[in-house]
């Protein structure tokens, strides 16, 4: 069964406005100075008030984080929303943007990790939205192709794209429309009745910092959900500095136990995610697990 396609924003070509919001944690200054510069050479940028602002472990109060998000949710002038970087807080702020306001004229959403809470609210939605470097990342020693990876997503969305070689756990073939992101915010999301598999989904995750037990704990929590078993094929990212115990049980030992059983084609290592690379593309878009490949 495939699952539904989602609603692509307008294209953001060069020269349009981007808005960086920060609806998570705060952004340490030299990496968001260094993303920023690297915006400016190729689109007009436009700060929100949190971008700059620390409150604890959050950027900025959820009332300041949450109103400066919807505002550049309905601004029409700006093309899309790239956020700041991740870390926690989004999660707090999902339930208050004008998300029906924002389906009817939408325009991207960029980031990964704690953003996953911000996918989820699109996906839910009905709006496809860009999976890839907030701007922390894009600040960082990242490489020209994943700064390319994500000009193409902003202004060429729909053009074709290939991964090759990724790591088979389960062998088939499968075709849907990607959804999921990091791992621990998707299990939580779920927890809260605001992560949804649509049936024939390809269900893409990664994670950082988490060891094989918890994402064995996690993984279950979706199986138990009923979330694993809605999905055709699960694409695996990076799992970073997620380093097995005394008991020697690795990650890869995990995702193949925990997936074996659904009887659907799965992979690994796939380059997205808190890895050595995070190529940036957009899920809700329809793509094909084949074999060791996905195309999209």
């Amino acid at each position: 069964m495939r699952s539904r396609e989602q609603v692509y924003p307008p294209a953001a070509p060069a020269g349009s406005l981007l808005a960086v919001c920060a609806p998570s944690s705060p952004a340490p200054r030299k990496e968001i100075l260094g993303g920023l510069a690297w915006l400016r050479m190729r689109y007009r940028v436009r700060l929100t008030r949190s971008v700059v602002g620390r409150c604890g472990y959050l950027a900025a109060t959820d009332t300041e984080r949450a109103d400066d998000f919807a505002r550049a949710m309905l601004d029409p002038a700006v093309s899309a929303i790239v956020c700041s970087r991740g870390g926690y807080g989004a999660m707090r702020i999902v339930d208050k943007l004008p998300w029906d306001a924002f389906a009817r004229a939408p325009k991207w959403i960029v980031g990964f990790s704690d953003v996953t809470a911000l996918h989820a609210m699109a996906n839910a939605h009905g709006i496809a939205s860009i999976h890839g470097p907030n701007v922390t990342g894009l600040g960082r020693s990242i490489t020209p192709f994943e700064r390319q990876a994500f000009i193409d997503a902003l202004e060429r969305a729909k053009a074709p794209r290939r991964w090759s070689g990724l790591t088979i756990l389960s062998r088939g073939r499968a075709r849907g429309t990607l959804v999921g992101g990091n791992l621990t915010v998707a299990c939580a999301m779920a927890a809260g009745c605001r992560f949804v598999v649509p049936p024939g989904a390809i269900l893409v995750l990664e994670d950082v910092t988490e060891r094989p037990y918890r994402i064995d704990r996690m993984l279950t929590s979706l199986a138990l959900g009923g979330h694993l078993a809605r999905a055709s094929a699960i694409v695996f990212g990076s799992f970073t500095q997620c380093d097995p115990a005394e008991d020697g049980v690795t990650v890869a030992d995990v995702l193949s136990d925990r997936t074996c059983h659904l009887g659907v084609p799965v992979v690994m290592n796939a380059p997205f995610g808190h890895g050595a690379k995070n190529e940036a593309f957009v899920l809700g878009s329809e793509a094909t697990l084949e074999a060791d490949t996905l195309s999209f």
